[in-house]
């Protein structure tokens, strides 16, 4: 999971797998971080000074997950040229990172309801997490020709509709979560579909209204660059 790291932070790390390893086996509330130190074999206070909380060490995974999703959904960007493909990758590839811990999450679910509590996905401890993820369908779409008002506002939605399919997959007890995969694949058409009929010229207005009434309700958040890699950027129309 990790490589070229300190002392420091490798001990760290340790911590974060040792923890997630009894999180998964045995639940997130019956785990203790005294539990944890023992299965390391090292002192509470030692656990501790690496970890505060049992929250702090879910924030470090929530963390390990939005950088993986980045690398993984940038080797399949570098594959695809097309939107349908590369809206697609940025979708299953979390999927494919979090396949092992749909019981964790939905587990730690109950939080994401209390924008005050730090493990919400839609509170202001999660807030980076959050806009680095849009960042990854910011760089979905980088290449497509877009208006600019849609060019802002689609990693957005296409975030929104992600959380609403990793939702369903939390719960969904098809075999291999099959169910899930048609939804997202279903999810990706509408996409296609949707931005057919939003870029023509007759809806401008309408996208207008729409677009002015999520900024009113602070729902567009500024999307910033992911780190280590420039986007490309294209043509944009008016």
């Amino acid at each position: 999971m990790f490589e070229n790291v300190t002392k420091g932070e490798a001990t760290k790390q340790q911590i974060l797998q040792t923890a997630l390893q009894l999180f998964r086996s045995q639940g997130f509330d019956s785990t203790t971080m005294r539990d944890i130190a023992a299965a390391l074999g090292m002192s509470l206070g030692a656990a501790y000074y690496y970890f505060e909380t049992k929250e702090s060490i879910i924030a470090a995974y929530y963390d390990y997950v939005q950088a993986e999703h980045i690398l993984r959904a940038r080797a399949q960007f570098a594959k695809h040229a097309a939107l349908r493909e590369r809206v697609a990758a940025a979708i299953h590839t979390k999927l494919d990172i979090l396949q092992d811990d749909r019981q964790l999450l939905a587990a730690l679910f109950r939080y994401g309801g209390d924008p005050g509590h730090p493990l919400s996905w839609f509170g202001p401890e999660t807030r980076n997490q959050r806009e680095l993820s849009m960042g990854v369908f910011a760089e979905a779409i980088a290449d497509e020709r877009l208006p600019n008002d849609l060019r802002e506002v689609t990693p957005v939605l296409l975030w929104a509709l992600h959380m609403g399919v990793l939702l369903y997959f939390l719960y969904d007890k098809s075999p291999n979560q099959r169910r899930t995969w048609r939804l997202a694949e279903a999810a990706v058409a509408m996409v296609m579909q949707a931005k057919r009929i939003v870029t023509l010229p007759l809806m401008r207005s309408v996208r207008k209204r729409v677009i002015d009434a999520l900024r009113e309700a602070e729902l567009i958040p500024a999307v910033p660059k992911l780190p280590a890699t420039e986007t490309s950027t294209s043509n944009e129309e008016g």
